[in-house]
């Protein structure tokens, strides 16, 4: 693979993630948008360091932290969500609004 292509590949990622997280109300669902969008990022920041210092495991350390965070990110996501629902049984963006004050 070209370094060309996967950058399509990872603007491509970010740009379905971008239009799922501003597209939706579900809670659930902006959230996979949003790990969409940091799945383009790790994916073009891997491109970067593979295409440009392919010796050092620098880039290796990093993504593979990356992946850890948003994994960590996402366990949290579902965590405060599922505990919404189960207080208010809310599950869209729009129903939530009252959980300011």
């Amino acid at each position: 693979m070209t370094f060309e292509l996967v950058c399509v590949l990872a603007a491509g990622l970010f740009s379905v993630g971008l239009f799922g997280a501003l597209s939706q109300q579900s809670i659930v669902m902006i959230m996979m948008g949003i790990e969409l969008m940091i799945g383009g990022i790790i994916v073009a920041a891997a491109a970067f360091w593979h295409f440009l210092a392919p010796a050092g495991a620098d880039g290796q350390v990093v993504i593979v932290a990356a992946v850890v965070a948003m994994a960590v990110e996402m366990a949290m996501g579902f965590a405060v969500t599922t505990a919404i629902y189960r207080a208010r049984q809310v599950d869209m963006t729009d129903m939530a609004e009252d959980l300011k004050g």
